[in-house]
Order: C-alpha cells, then structure tokens, then sequence
C-alpha cells in the first residue's frame, strides 16, 4: 500500500510536467496561428484604397472598373470601387465615412455646399487629384416641349436628391432663370413619367453615350431638349452636343442637339494640411493610389478602356479647386519628364 502511494505521489509531478508541456505546444501553436492570420490581415488591408462613383448605369462606375483593372497590384496597391449616390453624398463620404479615400465626383458640387452654408471650410478641406473628363447634361422631354424656356411651370426631374444630375440641374435652371417644379426621381422612374406625360421633362449627367440613355427611343415620345451655352453657364461649364452616334434612337442622321457638360474629377480629403494627416496611414495609401494613377494613366487611355479617357489631360486645371499637393508634386515630376523627353 505505502509503495503503491509513493508511486502516486511521483506520478504526480510528472503527469504536471506533461500537462505544462502540452499547454506549452498548444499555446506556441496558437500564437503562431496569430501571427500567420495577422500577416495576412495586414497584407489584406496594406494598400487598400476605397473609390467611390455613381450609381448604376452612370459612366462613373465604369470608370472606377477601368481604374481598378488598371491600376491593381497585390499587395502594394487594390482599389475598392463602391457605389455611391451622388456628388454630394460623395463628398460627405470623403470627409465623414471610414474606408473612403478617393471620390468620383463633379466640379460644380461646391455650389451646393455654399449655397446651403454647409462647411464654409469645403475647399480646403477636399482636394482633387486630377480632372477626368466632362461629362454631359441630358435633357429629355415629351413631345409638348421643344425647347427649355418652354418648361417654365413645369414639372421637371431634376434626379436623385444630391445626385451629381440634381447639383447641375438646379444650377442650370437658375441661372437661366427658368423656375419650374422639380421632383427628385430615379432614371427609370423619371423616364416612366416623362412618358406618360406626368413630368414635362428630366434630367440626367452622365458621360455620353450612356447606356440607360441608349436604350431610349423617338417612338416612344421623346427626344432631347437643346441646352444653349448661355452666357450665365460659362466659366462652370462647357459647350457640348449630342449626334446619331451617340444616341441613335433618339438623334436623326446627321443631326445634333446642343448642350453642355460639366467636369469629373478625383476628389480626396486634403490629409496635407496637418502634420498628423501627413502621418496617417491613409495618406500613405492615398499617396500609392496617386503615384500608380500618374505612372499608368497612358494605359487607361487604350481600348477597351472606356472612350471617355481619351478626352482626360492630366494637366487641366479645375476653377475653384485645389490639387492636393502630393499629386501637384506628381504632376511637376511627370511634365518634366515629357519636357525633357524621357
């Protein structure tokens, strides 16, 4: 009996011994399955940039598909392209929403802001990276209507509220001084409605030919309303037209409507004006983002990009705006190299 107990009582410190080793493997095993997981949580996340555009059926999502198409590289550089809801919505997104470092949004968005006495600090605060290209302002009517002047009184679709096509249209119509009733409806919804003669008109940005725009027809009653470059739209916007190639099945052969356009830029928050910004991990992504754009926008200009960035100069400056500087410095450094020739 008294051997049996000692041999229990030796047993003991070696079943411990055994127990510790085996929490030892264990926990080594665990760590280092943390610390594997961490390593790809950082390389998930290092060099991730959310991108933010417009809605479906806008050329802005296209444009964010081409630019991560282009501009992606494992590890270093992965953008996130998001659906957004409009010009305004975007800004905010950029100055308020976690996750969102570049947005796609129009030139005259900062009217809106202004006009409403929402931060009086707007163009400080938000920076663009580069001009894109102008993108048009599509006027559509029923039949009863042949020109704009004709819309007085009426009730016009001015889009989704804070919608980059709500910003123009509003400005557009004040400036011309034609008052009409604007609702805030959807493409679709504001083409039902101009059809059934609901609505007077609608309106809608985008880069032309647009594809919802495409699909619209002379048959089913409707048809551009030309848009003159009026003295009071100069300086914010730009003389365009729309012809038989870009919408066939509303434009006759060899016929062109008049309109204009507004600018699409590449709107970031302005991390440069503190020290700490300048320390942030999203500057540092942001800057990454800046450099592969300015290294491969010539790509984004080949088929079968969209046609849209062949009109792109890097160079355009954008009235009222300020280029955030690390992409100021970007753009020096490459009109050098074509100065010189390299």
């Amino acid at each position: 009996m008294n051997t049996h107990i000692r041999f229990r009582q030796r047993l003991v410190p070696v079943c411990m011994l055994l127990l510790a080793a085996g929490i030892l493997v264990v926990a080594s095993s665990s760590s280092h399955a943390q610390s594997k997981r961490s390593k790809q949580v950082v390389d998930a996340n290092q060099g991730t940039v959310g991108l933010i555009s417009g809605g479906f059926g806008s050329t802005n999502l296209r444009i964010v598909a081409d630019l991560a198409t282009v501009l992606n590289r494992k590890h270093k550089l992965r953008l996130l392209p998001m659906i957004g809801q409009g010009s305004v919505q975007n800004i905010e997104d950029i100055l308020y929403l976690k996750g969102i470092d570049v947005g796609i949004v129009q030139s005259d968005v900062f009217e809106v802001f202004k006009k409403a006495g929402k931060r009086p600090d707007i163009v400080q605060s938000v920076n663009y990276i580069s001009k894109l290209f102008n993108v048009e302002f599509h006027l559509i009517g029923g039949n009863r209507v042949q020109s704009i002047e004709e819309l007085a009184g009426k009730t016009v679709s001015f889009g989704v509220e804070g919608s980059g096509t709500s910003v123009t249209a509003s400005i557009v119509f004040d400036r011309l001084g034609i008052k009409v009733k604007p609702v805030n409806l959807d493409f679709d919804l504001a083409v039902q409605q101009v059809k059934s003669g609901k609505i007077a008109a609608m309106a809608y940005v985008s880069g032309k030919p647009t594809s919802v725009v495409a699909a619209l027809k002379r048959s089913d009653g409707l048809h551009f309303i030309p848009v003159d470059y009026a003295k009071p739209l100069r300086g914010t916007y730009y003389p365009a037209f729309f012809s038989y190639g870009d919408y066939p099945g509303l434009i006759g052969k060899g016929d062109r409507v008049q309109s204009i356009s507004v600018g699409t830029i590449m709107a970031v928050y302005n991390w440069s004006a503190s020290r700490v910004g300048r320390r942030s991990t999203r500057y540092k992504k942001v800057n990454q983002f800046i450099d592969a754009f300015f290294s491969n926008y010539k790509e984004l200009k080949k088929a079968p990009r969209h046609p849209k960035w062949r009109e792109m100069n890097i160079a355009a400056k954008v009235p009222g705006w300020t280029r955030f500087p690390p992409a100021q410095e970007r753009l020096s450094a490459e009109l050098k190299k074509r100065k010189n020739g390299t």
